[in-house]
């Protein structure tokens, strides 16, 4: 019969942790005034911090996109778990043994995700006793002498897998684990006549994610020329996404969070030999191409620092120049400065430190090359350029990299690089830039076709105007609109990209609102290519004489931004409702909940503009 956590174990569980310590595995927080930390929301895409956890209180709340809930909720939310896994999770980590009331059923579809993080674990501790067992001396003195020690191996929680089809399956079902468990983890592959272990002979890495909790492993064949891949990973499970893990990110975390730093390598023992070096911001991906998820996770692990780093470092072969050019597809997602190192020796970083040691590794990571340029000299190489048609085809295909630089005097620095390199004059450079882009192209965010900021005069979208005259009135009237009114506007929705880019850098000042410097702090947060349209919102006239007329005002053109998101979510809620055939169901009944909800916002949000 299933069971029940009892209630006062839940409550003890709840009490004896932090929130802010769980927030902070996949949240950079910053102090945020008294008993209040924030940063960027981990639930939705976002520039500006607007993700506030109160320890104290044991709760956290996105003013962007409405989540809230207390430490229970947030690992259900961020690790998609149920109730239950979450508390068992919590427990564990207190090392707290839970009490469980009988005569509940709970239905279940498979292994619950703390059954497979507990087979992970067991998994992991077997396969390092076996690395650190007298047979496998001779696998472990390979590793030595690859410049990792007996210390290194066990802060990494190296292993290794015998060449058995069964052994480790053996073990977890003496500890209790079901085949379907085994299974469901990935650490048992299901052939035609049963299950089996699915690494065999292998040097084992587990795979963590920001808390340390291990979800998968990462696995290396002993003997090339044996069968099967070079390198295999746990399959997708319940609980391991290869598109959202960096391998040693429980490691350099800390690191990344503090230094605003953070160094993307192709492999385990890369990342293995830069943490013993001292470079302790480094990560790598798990068999996956550098995606946007793990763009997020690191954006909110430095807090989105426009003086942070992202530095990559590839092969100098062809399928390193192809991951660069798919990492710098993506760099217009970073507010960071993103950087690419080459070891022009053709060497990754553990045979940089196994080779030249430890001290010519640190050094690699000073001979930066940014990844704008990286990416203009490789488009260069593929024309011609002692022929004139070379030459206009490099300069047409190199000049969409230049106008997706944000900041104007590092895009005409690039101008003057990109004109040497052609052996052409800045103008012609400058004139392609200024060229319509062909309508099949796509331009880069907050940044028109030849990479100049697009005027009023060239928007003619339905709501520009809304979102113009707000940010008018909260860059002129922020006193007028007051501190509440102030917070939800810049957490409300943009269409206009240019202005999105405005509203962050108010969300980022926002502390500043009152201060005699508003306006220079908003223009400090904000690209030099902004800075223009600022000024315009800062000195534009607002249509209103008396005092008075100017505080209903301000609070009118507020309150109509704010009413038309809660509007646009009714819409879209109706639309949902009128698609629910069954008016007997629970998502129909929810539905007209939330739109109850949403009409009961809206009118206290007119009524307290009228009370104001």
């Amino acid at each position: 019969m299933a069971t029940r956590i009892k209630s006062d174990d839940i409550d003890y569980v709840k009490s004896q942790t932090n929130i802010a310590d769980i927030v902070a595995d996949h949240v950079a927080l910053k102090n945020a005034g008294i008993d209040s930390l924030k940063g960027l929301c981990p639930f939705h895409d976002e520039r500006s911090p607007s993700f506030h956890v109160r320890p104290n209180l044991g709760y956290y709340h996105c003013f962007g996109c409405g989540e809230s809930g207390d430490v229970i909720n947030f690992l259900q939310q961020i690790n998609h778990l149920s109730f239950a896994e979450a508390v068992e999770f919590l427990a564990t980590k207190l090392n707290y043994q839970l009490n469980y009331e009988e005569g509940y059923s709970q239905p279940r579809t498979g292994p619950s995700k703390t059954r497979l993080l507990e087979a992970n674990l067991v998994a992991q501790k077997y396969f390092q006793e076996l690395l650190f067992a007298e047979e496998a001396e001779n696998i472990k003195t390979v590793l030595n002498d690859r410049g990792f020690d007996d210390e290194a191996l066990k802060k990494f929680g190296v292993g290794y897998s015998l060449n058995s089809w069964e052994s480790l399956k053996n073990v977890l079902h003496k500890q209790g684990f079901s085949e379907e468990d085994a299974i469901a983890a990935g650490l048992l592959a299901q052939g035609n006549r049963g299950s089996y272990d699915r690494f065999r002979g292998r040097i084992m890495w587990p795979i963590k994610d920001a808390s340390g909790t291990i979800v998968g492993f990462g696995a290396r064949k002993l003997d090339d020329a044996s069968e099967g891949p070079k390198y295999l990973n746990t399959p997708e499970t319940a609980v391991y996404q290869k598109s959202k893990v960096l391998y040693g990110i429980d490691h350099a975390k800390k690191a990344i969070a503090k230094n605003k730093r953070v160094v993307v390598v192709e492999g385990y023992t890369d990342v293995m030999a830069c943490h013993l070096v001292g470079v302790t911001e480094a990560v790598a991906t798990c068999g996956t191409a550098f995606a946007k998820d793990h763009i997020a996770l690191l954006r909110r692990m430095m807090g989105d620092d426009a003086s942070a780093q992202v530095i990559f470092t590839f092969d100098p072969d062809e399928a390193g120049r192809n991951a660069a050019l798919k990492a710098f597809a993506n760099e217009h997602l970073f507010r960071a400065q993103t950087y690419v190192v080459v070891n022009k020796d053709g060497l990754d970083p553990a045979d940089v430190r196994r080779l030249k040691g430890d001290d010519e590794l640190r050094r690699m990571f000073d001979k930066l090359q940014p990844l704008f340029s990286f990416a203009l000299q490789e488009e260069i190489k593929k024309f011609d350029l002692n022929t004139v048609e070379g030459r206009v085809s490099a300069l047409r295909d190199a000049t969409p990299i230049i106008a997706g630089i944000r900041d104007a005097e590092v895009r005409r620095g690039y101008v003057r690089e990109l004109a040497s390199m052609l052996g052409v004059n800045e103008a012609e450079v400058f004139a392609a830039l200024n060229k319509p882009a062909p309508s099949t192209s796509t331009s880069r965010p907050g940044v028109a076709p030849g990479g100049n900021v697009r005027t009023p005069t060239d928007r003619a979208k339905p709501g520009y105007r809304l979102e113009y005259d707000s940010l008018m009135v909260l860059l002129q009237l922020p006193q007028q609109v007051g501190e509440d009114l102030l917070g939800q506007a810049v957490t409300a929705h943009f269409d206009d990209p240019d202005l999105r880019v405005i509203r962050d850098a108010l969300a980022i000042q926002m502390e500043h609102a009152s201060s005699d410097n508003w306006i220079e702090r908003v223009l400090e947060a904000v690209p030099t290519l902004y800075q223009p349209l600022v000024r315009e919102l800062a000195v534009k006239a607002i249509p209103q004489r008396s005092a008075q007329q100017l505080h209903s005002y301000a609070i009118g053109v507020i309150v109509t931004l704010l009413e038309r998101d809660l509007l646009s979510l009714k819409s879209e809620l109706i639309s949902r409702l009128q698609r629910i055939t069954d008016t007997n169901s629970s998502d129909y009944r929810k539905t007209q909940e939330q739109i109850q909800m949403l009409e009961q916002a809206r009118r206290s949000l007119r009524a307290g503009a009228s009370l104001g």
